[in-house]
């Protein structure tokens, strides 16, 4: 990996990813689903909503070397149910159970029976410590995608409030898999101002 934190881009859009590697061509018909679903929506940063979806793609293809095709196309759909009206018996019913199971997994609850939003999340974040391997790769990515440049994130609370997080809920998950437990250290060095006391 060297000295430089790897970030992986995709604002050249699906041709561009697309052309990375034999078999991508499997995901034309997931990422034409999610940019149906996800139509305008923007990152925090401004960036288009898609650039998230395709940028943990590469990770899974180009860092970590994922060929499984419904991995792949988990990663395209991984917020289609969390952050649109889609539901997931659509998503089953177009791209079958597995995928499904995979993004159910990767999918954040409404809070329900009286929890908060904060405890809702802390119940996701827990049980994706149960998750299969194949989910917890998706997790992996996308919030490798989240964070890969926190400094741009346009609320400083939220980036230091989303380091601490990804250090205490997300690298630990990564210590299975070499090369998320690699750049999950290098990228917690290069951030580990935003742990530093304010004042």
């Amino acid at each position: 990996m060297g000295t430089a934190l790897r970030t992986f881009e995709a604002a050249g859009g699906w041709p561009e990813v697309r052309e990375l590697a034999a078999g991508l061509a499997e995901l034309d018909e997931a990422v034409e689903f999610a940019v149906r679903w996800h139509g305008e929506q923007r990152r925090p940063a401004g960036e288009p909503y898609l650039e998230h979806l395709l940028e943990a793609v590469r990770v899974l293809v180009e860092g970590v070397g994922v060929t499984d095709v419904d991995v792949l196309r988990a990663a395209v759909l991984h917020d289609v149910v969390e952050d649109t009206g889609c539901t997931a018996a659509e998503v089953r019913e177009r791209f079958g159970s597995r995928v499904a199971e995979l993004v159910g997994w990767v999918t954040k609850d409404e809070p329900a029976g009286g929890r908060s939003k904060a405890e809702a999340r802390a119940a996701y974040l827990d049980r994706l410590r149960h998750a299969p391997e194949d989910a917890l790769v998706v997790k992996l990515a996308d919030r490798l995608s989240n964070v890969q440049r926190l400094d741009t994130h346009p609320r400083p609370e939220k980036r230091r409030a989303y380091y601490r997080e990804t250090l205490t809920t997300i690298v630990p998950l990564a210590r299975a898999h070499p090369w998320f437990h690699a750049w999950y250290a290098a990228w917690a060095r290069e951030f580990a101002y935003l742990d530093a006391p304010e004042g």
